[in-house]
């Protein structure tokens, strides 16, 4: 391990170790939301059921679970119907690959998954590492249960030796390159749905009852600290639960009597590849649960639009640090650094939502809370990516600030962070609650 850097404070290791635990525990968009109510529940939140009739009070807290994504929200004491609503809106999911129909497949001795290219990975980032297999098993009886196997299996590389040219320019085709091995011997010897309903959490599952399945491969390294002076993290997944992660600790910290605001933290599935469902910010979960929170509160159609009116977003994704082999795909005068504090993020396009009063509220944050800031703005030749920001805008009329923190490695198996930055983020978020 490399020496501590007295310049990282201890409570930003801490916060990294923290997210490092969190990453840790949500292979999946489905454990990642499990883990967020699981982690909201220990801190007193109460759970809720969409089925069920909602008791939600002044003072009270509270978790919903939608599939892969949750809600996790404090209402303050003094709440009442025009109340606005302070909300960080960030996602679960990542890129990567997701397990086909018929699974099991292989030839030539090997026992193969069969899986589908989920979102844009990097696919070369993917190889030669030890998968785990996640997600949820649905039994005939409409049970969920979440699974995941650890090290289950590998995207081999094919040796140099039988593609002298690989070095000149590596072109994987997404069918025939990335179906992982498993195992040795004839497919019909091995059942990959049999092998993860082995290894469901809490106890085994009869095969012949999964009747329906969502399973994505996963790294399964676990995070980490390095460098000269350990100040460097490395970790899968931290597009975006390393956002997903500092939300929730803003959250937890925050003192329910000094909320300006129903304080809310969004955790959507989907927005890797699109966002286009009941469970992704373009569907109606956020909405549907302002709105029972609204009426909870007393709030009619009028109070309701005046409580929006007066509400805010912050979207935290992931961004671009400039990478030091290709400056030249940065824009020449926004260069932010790993270890600068988070990013926001501006498109005049607005494929990010920020304007000049989210600009204003998020640096006033940052400077109430004592954090560095700085802006990301794509290079005019290189198309940026976009956020939940734009969707949750657009759905809900209210204003939206596009934020994040700086990495490396965007979509690789394993990306790159500095230390300190996720925990500038969880402050700096910590700020727009109370603000």
């Amino acid at each position: 391990m490399a020496p501590n850097d007295t310049s990282v404070p201890d409570a930003a290791r801490e916060h990294a170790e923290d997210l490092g635990r969190f990453v840790t525990a949500s292979p999946s968009s489905y454990h990642a939301a499990a883990e967020l109510a699981r982690r909201a529940e220990d801190a007193g939140f109460a759970r809720l059921t969409e089925t069920d009739a909602w008791e939600v009070a002044p003072g009270g807290r509270y978790v919903v679970v939608r599939d892969g994504s949750a809600i996790a929200f404090t209402v303050p004491p003094s709440a009442g119907p025009t109340t606005p609503f302070s909300i960080l809106g960030t996602h679960t999911d990542s890129p990567g690959f997701k397990l086909k129909p018929r699974p099991t497949t292989g030839r030539s001795g090997w026992v193969q998954a069969g899986v589908e290219v989920y979102g844009g990975p990097l696919l070369n980032s993917w190889l030669d590492r030890e998968l785990e297999l996640a997600g949820r098993l649905v039994t005939r009886d409409g049970a969920e249960h979440l699974v995941r196997t650890g090290p289950f299996a590998r995207i081999p590389q094919l040796a140099i030796h039988l593609d002298r040219s690989v070095n000149d320019g590596l072109a994987l085709d997404k069918q025939r390159h990335t179906q992982p091995v498993l195992g040795l011997g004839e497919v019909s010897e091995h059942d990959v749905l049999a092998e993860l309903a082995a290894r469901v959490d809490g106890r085994a599952v009869d095969p012949a009852d999964v009747l329906g399945y969502d399973v994505v491969a996963a790294d399964s390294q676990e995070p980490r600290a390095f460098g000269a002076r350990g100040d460097l993290w490395a970790s899968g997944r931290l597009d975006n639960l390393l956002s997903t992660h500092a939300a929730l600790t803003a959250l937890l910290g925050a003192d329910p009597q000094d909320l300006t605001g129903v304080a809310v933290v969004a955790a959507f599935d989907h927005e890797e590849i699109g966002s286009e469902s009941r469970s992704g910010a373009a569907g109606p979960f956020l909405a549907d649960v302002l709105g029972r929170v609204s009426r909870a509160l007393g709030a009619g159609g009028e109070d309701r639009r005046r409580a929006l009116a007066a509400s805010w977003c912050v979207s935290s994704d992931v961004g671009h640090a400039v990478h030091p082999n290709y400056p030249e795909r940065h824009d020449p005068s926004n260069h932010p650094v790993a270890g600068g504090g988070p990013i926001l993020k501006i498109n005049a396009n607005q494929r990010y939502t920020t304007d000049a009063h989210g600009a204003a509220l998020w640096q006033s944050a940052c400077a109430a809370a004592g954090v560095p800031s700085q802006e990301f703005v794509s290079n005019n030749t290189i198309p940026c990516g976009s956020t939940i920001g734009p969707i949750t805008a657009t759905r809900l009329g209210i204003r939206v600030v596009d934020v994040g923190v700086p990495i490396l490695s965007m979509h690789s198996a394993r990306e790159l962070t500095a230390v300190v930055d996720p925990w500038y983020l969880a402050r700096a978020m910590g700020a727009v609650l109370v603000r």
